[in-house]
């Protein structure tokens, strides 16, 4: 929730599995709430330690009807044609169940948008950005849907997806003081301008879409994925196009600016190797273009490890061969880099990783010279079942 982290507060986020399809309720305001609380429940079922978890769910209301998430473009479209020049409801669900005191709180914030009369172009343009294809009501205002929402009647941080003042009293209630939340994030080097124009001196979406393909071959079917330095999120939204279900996480506060209009709601700022997930939490994990940049890859191999699920795998990218370096203009390194083969599969055996698969993929307008574009290699490791 980037709304959270914008406060100063950094949560682990764990996705409930709750079927929304098919929850009912009297009201879309019910709605909201009811899917609150069985998301909370849900998650608490799964925890061995205590923790005080929210569960959130949003519904958009116009004239009594409510709305989730649109999931198609078709419907996405449909929506929001009939939306423009009306205002609707965004009710907010809260439910606050904190396991030390057995407590579950359950609370309802409602917010009034008015919609702006957006032009047929307008609306096929946003809905092919698909960022309304996700979110509640086919609309956001902290995204690209900003400019197509006219005015607001009540708390802006409701209609993002949590209500900050609410949520405050809630935390009180269960004596939890809001300053005790916050956290002071570590800084990274990227600036906005370097953010700004990484994708485009990195080689773009072809070669974000060639590293995606390349993981997506090596990934089991269905599950959690979570990428740690996930930059601008370019892999990240690509593997998301292939059907998987991913999170990101990136040191860069400037880079994440970019990440989280592609994986909306979807991305944390947070250090590899101190990673805001539970033990055993995720199906995969993947790093791509990441361990070469570290000075010891060994923490980022222990927190995978930790918050890998038995069975579950590990896929990353590798250092390139010598002769790769040679063909693009460039020499080999001088010192070993932490991304070389034989270090990471020694390393990676300390806790419980084995390397069970590999492939490669090319890069794209990334050759340094006139020669052909580099060969990248990924390796997969496999969490042990003990």
């Amino acid at each position: 929730m980037q709304t959270l982290r914008d406060a100063g507060v950094e949560p682990e986020v764990i996705v409930s599995g709750v079927d929304e399809d098919h929850v009912t309720a009297d009201s879309p305001g019910d709605l909201a709430r009811t899917l609150a609380v069985l998301k909370a429940r849900a998650v608490v079922a799964t925890l061995d330690d205590h923790a005080t978890v929210l569960g959130c769910d949003s519904v958009l209301e116009i004239d009594g009807v409510a709305y989730g998430k649109p999931g198609t473009p078709e419907i996405a479209r449909e929506r929001l044609r009939s939306m423009r020049g009306r205002s609707g409801i965004l009710h907010t669900g809260h439910c606050l169940f904190d396991t030390a005191s057995k407590r579950e709180l359950r609370e309802l914030a409602s917010t009034t948008v008015h919609f702006a009369d957006l032009t047929d172009d307008e609306v096929d343009a946003y809905v092919a950005t698909g960022e309304p294809l996700v979110v509640a009501g086919s609309f956001t205002v902290d995204g690209l849907g900003g400019p197509f929402v006219t005015g607001i009647e009540g708390d802006y941080h409701n209609v993002v997806g949590v209500s900050l003042p609410l949520l405050r009293r809630m935390l009180a209630e269960v004596d939890i003081a809001w300053p005790s939340l916050w956290q002071s994030p570590k800084p990274f080097a990227y600036d906005e301008a370097e953010a700004a124009r990484y994708d485009e001196s990195r080689g773009g979406l072809e070669r974000a879409h060639a590293a995606a393909s390349a993981v997506h071959d090596l990934l089991p079917k269905g599950g959690r994925v979570l990428e740690v330095g996930t930059g601008t999120g370019s892999v990240a939204a690509e593997l998301v196009a292939q059907g998987n279900l991913v999170h990101g996480v990136d040191l860069s506060p400037a880079m994440l600016h970019h990440a989280r209009f592609r994986l909306p709601g979807h991305v944390a700022l947070a250090d590899a190797t101190r990673l805001p997930i539970a033990d055993r939490r995720c199906d995969a994990v993947v790093a791509v273009w990441l361990l070469h940049l570290v000075d010891d890859s060994e923490p980022i191999l222990a927190e995978v490890a930790r918050v890998l699920r038995p069975d579950g795998v590990f896929i990353t990218t590798t250092e390139k061969s010598d002769a790769t370096r040679y063909a693009s203009g460039r020499v080999p390194p001088e010192r070993r880099s932490q991304d070389a083969l034989t270090h990471l599969v020694a390393r990676a055996a300390q806790y419980g990783l084995t390397l069970d698969a590999a492939t490669s993929f090319a890069g794209h307008n990334q050759s340094r010279s006139s020669g052909p574009d580099p060969i990248y290699p990924m390796i997969r490791f496999r969490r042990s079942t003990h």
